[in-house]
């Protein structure tokens, strides 16, 4: 299922951030086929115009409540 706006095609695009911490190439695969899978099953969409990215981000470049995931990961939370 996709619709037209003055002759564009509207595909999905689904985006996924992570943080880089060792997720290996199978587990990228399994959640790129899971997304995928998971937009057709519900919305009807096809797999075939279904668009998936990983972005892996650096812990210094993510934060929550107000400071870097590399802090938090050195304190053990």
């Amino acid at each position: 299922m996709s619709f037209s706006l003055t002759g564009a095609t509207i595909v999905p695009y689904v985006n996924i951030k992570i943080t880089e911490e060792g997720v290996t190439a199978e587990q990228k695969a399994r959640l790129i086929e899971g997304v995928t899978n998971l937009l057709k099953d519900v919305l009807g969409k096809n797999p075939a115009t279904t668009m998936v990215v990983i972005d892996e981000v650096p812990t210094d470049n993510w934060g929550i409540a107000g400071e870097q995931v590399s802090l938090r990961r050195k304190r053990g939370m």
